[in-house]
């Protein structure tokens, strides 16, 4: 039989790829939580399985090489309809699961306990679940066992997904102080610029006035006495002497 589709499909896919754990590498601490849920049950099976919109997805995992199936035909599938975990202690007595491809070929399956991960109100993004080859009767208190290790794969997530938003913030603010400091540069170079070009004063090619900030043309020796301490006199050079009086001789 195939899972049904939860009514809040579309917020439920948003949310888990909210994560940005598909497809990532293993991680110990989901490592950890999965090997432990195995040893809980006495199974050779356990996964952390996300369900994606055609996949379920093994973030970790025990005795089972493949890192996905389809979500066809994925128990997990099942389970995140549910509040409570799915517990399926003989696949074949099963209406559900009787003619699975999983149960009638390889790997055979008929045990299945799958706790729901569920991050908020609405759907699972997945399970934490057990299984085996063979049937098994399942005590309530380990059911309620697989549902506290699977709030804290939930944790885990929260966790892994609060230190992603902080690395991503520490980069931004890394990058917004990098261009920071490049317009911190690009304004000392401006201002350098600025101060060179004060010392450059127009003077006209013809009368040789200077012009002022105000905008204003003025004689080169009135310019020169309004802004510094300096005092003229009058003389004249000798170039002068010879252009203006040529029968000067001198003294």
């Amino acid at each position: 039989m195939k899972p049904p589709i939860p009514v809040d499909e579309e917020e439920r896919l948003a949310r888990l790829r909210s994560y940005a754990i598909l497809d990532t590498a293993p991680e110990a601490g989901f490592d950890d939580l999965v090997a432990l849920a195995a040893h809980l049950f006495g199974v050779p099976m356990a996964f952390v399985s996300l369900v994606d919109s055609e996949r379920q997805w093994f973030k970790a995992k025990v005795g089972l090489d493949v890192c996905e199936t389809s979500r066809d035909v994925a128990f997990c599938a099942h389970a995140i309809v549910q509040d409570a975990p799915l517990v399926v202690p003989d696949t074949l007595r099963d209406p559900r699961f009787a003619d699975n491809a999983l149960v009638t070929g390889a790997p055979h399956l008929r045990f299945y306990v799958g706790a729901p991960l569920h991050t908020g109100s609405g759907s699972a993004l997945g399970t934490l679940c057990v299984l085996d080859t063979a049937p098994h009767q399942v005590a309530p208190q380990s059911v309620a066992m697989l549902q506290k290790l699977a709030a804290m794969v939930v944790d885990r997530l929260e966790l892994r997904r609060k230190l992603e938003e902080l690395k991503d913030a520490l980069e931004a603010r890394a990058r917004a102080d990098e261009a920071r400091e490049r317009t911190v540069v690009e304004l000392r170079d401006a201002l350098d610029r600025v101060r060179k070009l004060e010392g450059l004063l127009p003077i006209c090619s013809g009368c040789r006035q200077i012009r002022d900030e105000s905008g204003a043309w003025r004689q080169l020796d009135h310019f020169l006495a309004a802004t510094g301490k300096a005092r003229f006199t009058h003389s004249i050079c000798p170039v002068c002497v010879k252009a203006l009086y040529p029968d000067f001789s001198g003294a």
